[in-house]
């Protein structure tokens, strides 16, 4: 125990008699430890993001899409290639009771991008066309006034819902009720067939504000009735997306199991791999996102610690020219009755310390990176949270000791092995 004491006490003043060799030379190992750190520390946050991101929406939601996907990729619509395999037909079946029990709310959507004009004021947003069930499956609350019902849905009035950013824009002395604002459509917009130039429609109410979720702003967008957005401004007779919203959540998959089959018997389809079209759960969304996010901070924890190998050899390197520089010194030890595991010892706890004081040192540079990060991404409005898991820093830990190991113990093993006569010798 005194050898061992007596040997740590040697390799620390060795060490810190060239304290600008080695710092330099555990840089390596500091940028690889925190490099690690600070990619499964915003893995994490991502994650939190996601999960918070999509759960605004609701924990008994499904969403309906057209166009064929696989168990573990999203649907073209997604990307937003224009897929005409969902009806109104359809969606009218699903909110039939008797085939959709537990189906509390549906409503479909189509949506563009569009500019609302106002006087003078105008702002390029997006309108969402939809039922008047969207604030029962959205959870949707006013801010002022009411939204459309669905009797007027249907019988297509020209009635405006106002996002909170929208509303503060064009109306900044918040006298929006009653007041007529107009949509244009961009006339290069892809979704619409023809040009309809200006529409009015009169102002009936405010959404409170929402902030951001599923990765949009809620507040940045005008709600008109379905039909109106799909046939008068788009021009389409199909529908781009739809949600219901489920009793329970307990019930979501046995929902999802009489979707499926009434779409299946509305567009004669006998075989799965024949659906044109997709039904998904949150939890589904939830775990397709994070397997993305799962995936991307193994392949950049895998490129930060090739860092770590550059700064283990980097180690051995050095490892090496310090055997060079003390080759008397080693000499002069066994000289005086020092062992071959002596000397072993003493350069490879060197390497180990080295090593090691990187690891700390990176681990608290991480987590202070990782902080700051997170306090931007907070700044920013974002739901990012400040993750450091306790597995990476005894990861990182672990990593220093066997990077300091492995890259040590060649320059060890071969200062143990100098004759001490020609180590004396060498000048």
């Amino acid at each position: 125990m005194h050898n061992f004491l007596s040997e740590i006490k040697t390799t620390i003043k060795n060490l810190l008699s060239r304290k600008g060799r080695s710092f330099l030379t555990i840089l390596g190992i500091i940028i690889g430890v925190a490099g690690v750190i600070i990619i499964i520390s915003l893995g994490a946050g991502a994650q939190s993001l996601v999960v918070g991101q999509v759960t605004k929406l609701g924990t008994n939601l499904i969403g309906i899409l057209p166009g064929k996907s696989n168990e573990n990729g999203p649907p073209a619509a997604v990307f937003g290639i224009q897929i005409k395999t969902l009806s109104s037909r359809d969606i009218n079946m699903i909110k039939d009771k008797g085939n959709i029990p537990h189906a509390v709310a549906v409503a479909s959507f189509v949506n563009s991008n569009a500019t609302i004009i106002s006087g003078r004021e105008s702002i390029d947003t997006k309108f969402v066309a939809t039922d008047g069930t969207y604030p029962q499956v959205q959870n949707m609350e006013m801010e002022k006034g009411q939204f459309f019902t669905e009797e007027e849905a249907n019988a297509s009035d020209n009635v405006i819902v106002l996002g909170y950013d929208v509303a503060v824009h064009l109306f900044p002395n918040g006298n929006e009720l009653g007041q007529i604002v107009k949509i244009k459509i961009p006339n290069n917009n892809p979704s619409i067939t023809k040009d309809v130039g200006s529409i009015p429609f009169r102002v009936i109410g405010v959404q409170k504000k929402m902030g951001t979720a599923a990765f949009q702003n809620q507040d940045d967008q005008v709600f008109i009735p379905f039909l109106i957005g799909q046939r008068q401004l788009l021009g389409i007779d199909y529908i781009q997306s739809a949600r219901v919203k489920v009793d329970d959540a307990i019930n979501v998959k046995i929902t999802i199991e009489d979707i499926t089959r009434v779409l299946r018997e509305q567009h004669g389809i006998n075989n799965k791999e024949d659906d044109d079209f997709s039904v998904r759960d949150l939890a589904d969304a939830i775990k397709l996102l994070t397997s993305i996010t799962d995936t991307l901070s193994i392949f950049l924890s895998l490129m930060a610690g090739i860092s770590l190998v550059v700064g283990g050899i980097g180690i051995m390197n050095i490892m090496l020219v310090t055997v060079s520089e003390r080759t008397r010194e080693i000499g002069l030890r066994k000289a005086i009755g020092a062992t071959r595991k002596n000397i072993r010892n003493q350069f490879l706890f060197e390497a180990i310390v080295l090593t090691l004081s990187g690891g700390v040192v990176g681990i608290i540079l991480g987590v202070f990176i990782s902080y700051l990060i997170a306090i931007g991404a907070r700044l920013a409005g974002y739901d990012w949270a400040f993750i450091v898991s306790p597995i990476a820093i005894i990861l990182a830990v672990f990593v220093s000791i066997i990077t300091g190991i492995i890259f040590g113990l060649y320059p060890a093993i071969k200062a143990a092995k100098l004759d001490p006569i020609v180590a004396l010798r060498y000048e």
